[in-house]
């Protein structure tokens, strides 16, 4: 091999083990019962990992240089499971936040590394972005901001940890259960609008309607309405077809659920038939986490 080449080598070959050395004292190993994962360190006593696998009550290992644990216990303080998102806040405090960066300047083909701790010892897995995208829908019911997936499956206990660059700057977490089959990223603001809400109010909270409702042509057909509900101070009864919220048509209870999470406490006009007639209601929504 010529020595330019070498030479470039090598230099990749140290760029990522300091990557990985910056990062690592922001990943710590999350108890899940009789396995171990992954979480990431958000600020000095609060740690973001995933949802899914994170037991209300755990314990959290911070790395020591002689390459122990220090192991804290922690309990879970929100979650999102739409972008399988835990918050966890860990007794003592101390800890060490991760570098984040957001998506500008990312591309397709972009070097990077998943860090995981599911032991003692912080652990590296090469990949590349191989998916960068718009804002994208969770099956269960999140928003993304960015659709980021590396191109191979991560490892077993990396779930919570950290993508990262070639500087060691967080670029999301790490899951394999909000998409079927693909392993993404949660981006970083992402992870910064759920941990805001998992913090203050323990939950994500979305837009609250307080109606029952089945599928009709051109909408969704109300067939029950909650006593004290933002829908029942508004006027709207058992028999309406919600059309439209804000203008825009509702194809069924799908895109009306979708539409009203979005809208926490917000005041939307309802276009409703009602007789065959169309009628506009203005609603003020509730929010529930």
């Amino acid at each position: 091999m010529a020595q330019p080449a070498l030479d470039v080598f090598h230099q990749l070959d140290q760029a990522l083990a300091a990557a990985v050395a910056a990062a690592a004292p922001s990943v710590v190993h999350v108890s899940r019962g009789r396995t171990g994962g992954t979480g990431l360190v958000w600020s000095e006593d609060l740690v973001v990992t995933s949802s899914f696998h994170t037991p209300d009550r755990t314990t959290v290992g911070i790395g020591l240089p002689d390459g122990n644990l220090d192991e804290r216990d922690a309990e879970v303080i929100g979650r999102d499971p739409g972008t399988d998102i835990a918050l966890v806040r860990v007794s003592g405090g101390g800890l060490t936040p991760a570098k984040l960066r957001d998506v500008d300047g990312l591309a397709v083909g972009n070097l990077a590394l998943a860090i995981g701790r599911p032991g003692r010892t912080a652990r590296a897995s090469l990949r590349a972005i191989g998916v960068l995208g718009p804002a994208v829908k969770t099956p269960w019911g999140g928003t993304l901001d960015r659709y980021i997936e590396s191109d191979r499956q991560i490892p077993r206990g990396f779930a919570g940890g950290p993508l990262i660059d070639a500087d060691g700057a967080v670029i999301g977490m790490n899951t394999r259960t909000v998409v079927r089959g693909a392993d993404l990223a949660i981006d970083v603001a992402t992870l910064r609008r759920i941990v805001g809400e998992l913090e203050q109010h323990g939950g994500v909270r979305r837009g609250y309607l307080g109606v029952g409702t089945y599928p009709a042509k051109g909408g969704a057909i109300v067939a029950s309405v909650e006593d004290g509900s933002p829908a029942a101070t508004a006027g709207v009864i058992v028999g309406d077809v919600i059309v439209e919220l804000d203008g825009v048509a509702v194809g069924g209870p799908d895109s009306l659920r979708t539409a009203l999470h979005e809208r926490p406490g917000k005041t939307v006009k309802l276009g409703i038939l009602r007789g065959g007639a169309k009628q506009e209601l203005d609603v003020t929504l509730g929010s529930r986490a």
